[in-house]
């Protein structure tokens, strides 16, 4: 009798371990789902913002239809895509035809006068800052959720619950090279 009871503590106190685990990794996926919603508000704004700043520069620019061109489209998949890692790869995209944008614009001087233009430029500068801040968030949930989901004995649990190591919010590729590069200067 002592022993059947030992072995029920036993199951019992296992139990609510397993239990423990399961709903930290509920918690920390949620948590990473509240973070990319976050930054959806965001890519609203910013996809709100595109078709006017396009609209702005098209006038001054018209035979730059192909950058206008990659930026509407990215802006069409990246407002199209549905899950979390879909929309990652869609914005990164956005982003990349977004650089393209601005370093044509490096050509047209009276543009960069322009009021309603500066106005645009200074509105997707501000959300371009606030994705950042937001991304942040992002991927700072999603490292919690990917060590969660990655040490050992969540890794047990976690494997047999679905839970799976999720991908973080990067830089595109194209923008790290940019990165990687030294600026020049130049006087």
């Amino acid at each position: 009798m002592t022993t059947i009871l030992i072995l029920l503590a036993i199951v019992a106190v296992l139990g609510l371990w397993a239990v423990g685990i399961y709903n930290n990794l509920v918690r920390l996926r949620n948590n990473r789902e509240q973070a990319f919603a976050n930054i959806d508000v965001q890519l609203k704004q910013r996809h709100d913002l595109i078709p006017q700043l396009v609209a702005t520069v098209k006038g001054y620019a018209e035979h730059e239809r192909e950058v206008f061109q990659r930026v509407t489209e990215a802006r069409a998949a990246a407002m199209g895509a549905t899950t979390i890692n879909d929309k990652i790869q869609a914005e990164n995209r956005l982003s990349g035809a977004l650089a393209g944008l601005k370093v044509s614009l490096e050509n047209y001087p009276e543009l960069k006068a322009n009021q309603n233009f500066l106005q645009l430029q200074n509105e997707v500068s501000d959300i371009e800052n606030k994705l950042a801040a937001v991304r942040r968030a992002f991927n700072m949930a999603t490292r919690e959720l990917n060590n969660a989901v990655q040490t050992f004995p969540n890794n047990v649990l976690a494997g047999m619950f679905g839970f799976q190591k999720e991908p973080m919010f990067e830089v595109p590729q194209e923008e790290r090279a940019e990165l990687d590069k030294a600026p020049e200067i130049n006087f």
